[in-house]
């Protein structure tokens, strides 16, 4: 399969580092005109350097905003009018029991990781619904469905991400547009190896025991057995982003190596 997407215009939400640079990078060397988002403009233009070196043939742009915000999102939507494609990549997770978490973390992760995505679908889509052609991509997790005791308010958020994808896929009926979610597992992003490495430290392991031990520990259904790369979540959805998965919309699509025990 030749996924060509040459003209197509991208924004990536949180895409400096870890799951959405690789994502924007995907798209970049799919022939997309992909936008960079993150809230340091250093960061921003570090990627946007990284990706104009990895994919020269693609127009590659950043703008800096906190897309958690609605003034983040309305200087966003107020720069860049249109986009074809957008993955709703911005998010946050942090460990914390249940009965630590006080409500201005609930509220902190709900507008990160639930309302960015809310703000700029709400923007975007009514284009890409008048263009007849687009895609939005929710990047949730197998936390939406397995809520894990250890940071319950992030599985909540990511099962708010699919009852939003899902219903704005119900608008797209008879389009060309869709509306989907990607739900990877535990992912070896930069954040996550960070995490990691103080787990190691914590537990007097290596890197890779702390990584193997977490998996087993905290998700022992995997049947990969270890972390996904930042690119074999990318692939998943540049698919889903391309002309080709025309016929996928309102799907809840598992990168997550099979931790979810079900058969749908």
């Amino acid at each position: 399969m030749n996924i060509d997407l040459s003209g197509k215009a991208a924004l990536v939400t949180g895409s400096t580092s870890g799951i959405g640079h690789a994502i924007a990078k995907g798209l970049a060397l799919s022939g997309a005109n992909v936008v960079v988002n993150g809230r340091s403009q250093a960061k921003v233009d570090a990627a946007v350097a990284a990706l104009t070196s990895a994919a020269p043939a693609s127009r590659v742009a950043g703008l800096a905003a906190d897309v958690s915000t609605a003034a983040g999102c309305q200087l966003l939507t107020e720069r860049l009018h249109d986009v074809d494609i957008l993955i709703n990549n911005a998010g946050i997770f942090e460990p914390k029991g249940f009965f630590d978490i006080p409500d201005e973390d609930w509220t902190r992760f709900y507008e990160v990781n639930v309302m960015s995505g809310v703000r700029l679908a709400r923007a975007y889509m009514p284009g890409m619904l008048k263009r007849n052609w687009g895609r939005i991509v929710f990047i949730s997790s197998e936390s939406g469905l397995n809520i894990p005791k250890e940071m319950i308010h992030y599985g909540v958020t990511k099962t708010a991400q699919l009852a939003v994808s899902r219903g704005l896929a119900e608008m797209t009926r008879g389009t060309a547009v869709t509306v989907n979610s990607v739900l990877p597992g535990p992912t070896m992003s930069e954040g996550v190896e960070t995490f990691v490495k103080d787990l190691a430290i914590q537990n007097g392991q290596s890197v890779e025991e702390a990584a193997a031990s977490f998996v087993k520990q905290h998700r022992p259904t995997s049947l990969l057995q270890r972390f996904a790369s930042v690119e074999e979540i990318a692939n998943m959805v540049i698919y889903v982003a391309s002309k080709e998965a025309s016929a996928t919309n309102g799907a809840a699509l598992r990168a997550e190596g099979g931790i979810v025990q079900t058969i749908a």
